[in-house]
Order: C-alpha cells, then structure tokens, then sequence
C-alpha cells in the first residue's frame, strides 16, 4: 500500500520542477532571448514543462516502490545565450535563476507551515497541510543546491563558465556531454548526503 504521504509531495513536486524552468526562462527573456517565449514556456501550465521521464515516469516508479522521497526534473527550457544583452554575464544570471526561486520557494513554504500552526484548523486537515509545507522546503531546498553542483550542464557549472577566464572556460564546456556522468557517480559517492546535510537540512531547520 502507497503511502498517503507520498501524495502530498506530488504538488510542492510540481512547483518545485516548474517554477525552477520557469524561472530560466523569465530571466533570459528579460534580459533579451525570447525561445522560451516563443516557445510557449513562459507559462505556470504545468502540462507544458512536463518530461515525459522526469517528471511523470520516474515519480511514478518512485511511489510505486515506496521512496521516501519524490524526485525527477522538468523539460528544460529552450535558451539562446548568443541573444542575451551580455551572454557571459547574463548566463550566470539565467542559471542562478532556478535555484534562487527555489530557495525563495522553500521560505514561503516555511511562512506558510507557520501561518498553519496558528491557525485553528482540525486536525484533519492541518496535519496534511503541513507536511506538505515541509515537503515543499525540502523538495525546493533540494532542486536548488543539486543544480548548484557546479558540473555542466547544470545551473552551477555554468554559473561557473561565467566566472573563469575565456580559456578556461572553454576547456570546461568540454566536459558537459559526460556531465550528468560525473553527477551520478558523485551521488553514488554520497554527494546527495553532502548536500542535503550541509545546506538542505540546516535551512529547513531555519523556514520551519
């Protein structure tokens, strides 16, 4: 039998995955690529950042088999860093986006979990509320520092590239198509702890 708590991870799940796209999106169109605009990603639909694996099939075998926690990813969103006003400075910015709005996510999680406690609601129906705001800073906490490891091609590898000399920099792209490779094997080592340990967990200790 599935357990009824892993149901209530499904919405902070989405908003998580969503708003993190969302997010990359938004800042590169201000900041002068409109491909995700065009594209129709600038948009709180969910059904048009959902992928296909990440963010339906691996959740599913998740619940399925009992994980305590519900992970996966959304469909990227479309950036063209060539258009942006300036593409060194500003593909810092459009990476730094999602996992900035995740953390601002996770606090307003936080505030509303406290908002709960006060509030004179039964028991039926705080005690979902609340974990789901719980779920809501952790997941969020989570996809934010794990895009921050700094390894093309997520958020923090290219938050990275924009900081180091042309050269170098250069020479790091290289490693991108075998990035999601080294991020595995630096889970598999116990990064996944690392992460949650020193930043997630002290941090959801401070919203709740």
């Amino acid at each position: 039998m599935i357990s009824p708590n892993i149901f209530l991870m499904v919405v902070p799940f989405l908003v998580a995955v969503v708003f993190h796209e969302l997010a990359h999106g938004y800042a590169a169109y201000k900041l002068g690529d409109h491909t995700a605009k065009v594209a129709g990603r600038l948009t709180l639909n969910p059904i048009a950042h959902i992928d296909p694996i990440g963010t339906v099939i691996l959740p599913a075998i998740l619940i399925i088999f009992h994980s305590p926690v519900l992970f996966g990813w959304a469909k990227p969103v479309p950036v063209n860093f060539f258009n942006l006003k300036n593409p060194k400075r500003d593909s810092a910015i459009v990476a730094a986006a999602g996992p900035l709005t995740n953390i601002i996510f996770a606090a307003l999680f936080g505030l509303t979990y406290k908002l709960f406690t006060i509030l004179p609601l039964p028991v039926s129906i705080l005690k979902p509320m609340l974990i789901t705001c719980i779920y809501g800073v952790q997941l969020n906490l989570i996809f934010a520092f794990f895009n921050l490891i700094p390894i093309l091609p997520l958020d923090g590898g290219r938050i990275l590239a924009a900081f180091l000399p042309p050269r170098w920099a250069y020479s790091f792209s290289k490693i991108e198509p075998y990035g999601i490779w080294i991020v595995m094997g630096l889970l598999f080592i116990g990064a996944f702890n690392f992460i949650y340990y020193v930043f997630v967990l002290p941090l959801t200790n401070l919203f709740l």
